[in-house]
């Protein structure tokens, strides 16, 4: 009674002296349980952690304990245990008082807590020794499942599988229960490949449904299903409706029931994440076509027959730089993931290359006015920067004023641009470059290069762009009327079979299909042996020229800088450098 007195006084150093003199005494009380309790009480308010937790060990092996202090012993020692980082030993507390307590509500808490510890508390090793051990209760279904999760990502998947074959005997029912058995699909689907039945995720409906379509054609034609030389190959395809979980739907579908030898796919960056991570999960290798940066370091099952943002800026650099004596550049960019990642590879290219960037600015994503962006890149727009300039010139300018009813606003003009770079990059496309071109032409700097990604390589682009697109310069994989491309067995046999041009689209496509194609009939029998015959390709004859996978799964493929000569895209290399003319400037109104 004394004790319980110093306790609610807080003053806990005499509540502890006096229940642990209960506890010494040498004539047995009833209450000796109930006094090592608050001592240990005592203690944890003491700030002496060790030895509550001792005192608690001690009272819960004390025979006849009733039910009630011993669920309050387990919860103390939950407690201080938690509190100490010794997990283990707290779950054992929790899992008891989940199952002894008389308040339903308690029990229903204590067993959400446990569950807490063994989704997120717990270490590899410790979730190991619950898994093993019956003394775990309820929670051992969950961390059996957790340590198959871990096997599986370390892709020991005969591990993996018999512990979520156990996880599902202990849960029977439930959604632990259900995702183990979707994993052991999963493993199992791993175990049965159909080498003669590839897949490939596109978004065949909605926005992207036509460039879809075209390099679902070149698909076909590279594995033979179409063609003069046909193959005995089967394509399974699922439409990833142009989102993230459908893409990753898709490939569990073509692994789980198609047992798909590989897979390619997809076109979109949003997608080919999701596509080349599940495939990687699964053990599948896959070729994106995507531009996404990254892809290939997602796993070593994954490839990539794509122009890459990278490729596109070395190339491109290195034209403007050795062909064309190019040293100092601006870059005029959209605010979006495509513009900025050029943007950021465009200047470190430049500068390792020992060039320099001496502006840069963005602009909107969708944007329509450029004049502001155009001032600024250029110094005219920010005029308290350059206010001493401004006062000569707004001098010289009163002083040519010949009579009094001369004008006497000063033209907004009055400021000349600042063009210290011999050519923009500008990572946009066609629709936003008819609009920036003619725009820099009236703020004055029309002798400037334009320097652009393959969005330009495109039929609208001279349309769009009239006479301000003349000497730009942009790159890609292909020209769509050079006679190396048209006379390409490729493109003729596309034309033959499908009676349309194949573009750039097609042509990626066509050899990702061929590569496979070749590899199956090489003798590849398992999904390991397939990826280990890609690592290996080398000087494949691909539609446009060789192709090598280099260091990194990416494909090497022939490249070709662009430009606009007398109205018409044509190879760089093929017409004059000199510097572009300027042309009529606009009538400003």
């Amino acid at each position: 009674m004394l004790g319980k007195i110093y306790f609610k006084a807080r003053d806990f150093q005499s509540a502890y002296d006096a229940f642990i003199t209960v506890v010494n005494s040498d004539v047995f009380s009833p209450s000796e349980a109930e006094a090592l309790l608050w001592a240990g009480k005592s203690l944890h308010k003491l700030g002496r952690p060790d030895e509550a937790v001792a005192l608690t060990g001690k009272a819960i092996r004390i025979p006849g304990l009733t039910d009630e202090i011993k669920i309050e012993l387990f919860k103390l020692r939950f407690t201080i245990l938690a509190e100490l980082g010794d997990r283990l030993d707290a779950l054992r507390a929790v899992v008891f008082i989940a199952n002894n307590d008389s308040d339903q509500s308690s029990r229903d808490s204590y067993r959400v807590r446990a569950f807490d510890f063994v989704e997120s508390r717990l270490t590899a090793q410790e979730l190991e020794v619950v898994a093993k051990s019956s003394e775990f209760s309820f929670v051992r279904g969950p961390a059996l499942f957790r340590v198959g999760v871990q096997a599986f990502e370390q892709r020991d998947f005969s591990a993996a599988r018999d512990y979520f074959s156990d996880a599902v005997d202990l849960l029977k029912t439930g959604d632990i229960a259900e995702r183990a058995r979707a994993y052991i699909s999963q493993i199992d689907s791993r175990r049965q490949v159909d080498t003669r039945t590839v897949g490939v995720v596109l978004p065949l409906t909605g926005r992207y449904a036509p460039i879809a379509q075209k390099t679902l054609r070149g698909l076909q034609l590279g594995l033979g299903i179409y063609g003069a030389d046909r193959s005995d190959l089967r394509l399974a395809i699922i439409d990833s409706e142009g989102n993230p979980d459908g893409a990753r739907r898709a490939v569990e579908r073509l692994v789980g029931e198609d047992h798909v030898v590989a897979i390619v796919g997809s076109l979109l960056s949003k997608e080919a994440s999701a596509v080349a991570s599940k495939a990687d999960e699964l053990g599948v290798p896959s070729i994106a076509l995507s531009q996404k940066a990254g892809l290939t370091e997602i796993g070593e099952t994954v490839f990539r027959n794509s122009l890459t943002s990278e490729m596109q800026v070395r190339f491109l650099v290195r034209s403007a730089m050795e062909q064309l004596g190019l040293r100092k550049f601006a870059i005029l960019y959209p605010n979006d993931a495509y513009g900025v990642e050029f943007a950021n590879l465009f200047w470190d290219e430049v500068l390792s290359r020992g060039g320099q960037i001496t502006a840069a600015q963005t602009y909107a994503s969708g944007e329509t006015d450029f004049a502001d962006p155009i001032q600024r890149l250029v110094g005219r727009y920010y005029l308290e920067d350059r206010t001493s300039e401004y006062r000569a010139k707004l001098t010289d300018w009163y002083k040519k004023q010949k009579s009094i009813g001369a004008r006497q606003k000063p033209p907004d003009d009055l400021f000349s641009p600042i063009v210290d770079f011999e050519a923009i990059f500008i990572p946009d496309g066609t629709k936003a470059i008819s609009q920036i071109a003619p725009t820099l032409a009236y703020y004055d700097v029309p002798d400037i290069r334009l320097l652009g990604t393959n969005l330009w390589n495109a039929d609208d682009f001279i349309r769009r762009t009239e006479r301000h697109a003349e000497k730009s310069v942009f790159v890609d994989s292909l020209m769509q009327n050079d006679a190396e491309f048209t006379k390409s067995r490729f493109y003729k046999e596309f034309q033959k079979v499908f009676g349309e041009t194949p573009t750039a689209f097609e042509a990626q496509a066509y050899d990702a299909g061929l590569i496979i194609r070749q590899a199956l009939a090489s003798g590849v029998r398992s999904r390991v042996d397939l990826v280990e015959r890609l690592n290996r390709l080398s000087g494949f004859p691909g539609a446009l020229g060789q192709l090598n996978f280099t260091g990194v799964r990416e494909i090497s493929r022939p490249m070709v800088a662009l430009t606009v000569d007398q109205g018409k895209i044509t190879r760089l290399d093929s017409v004059s450098q000199a510097t572009p003319s300027s042309g009529d400037k606009p009538i400003k109104k």
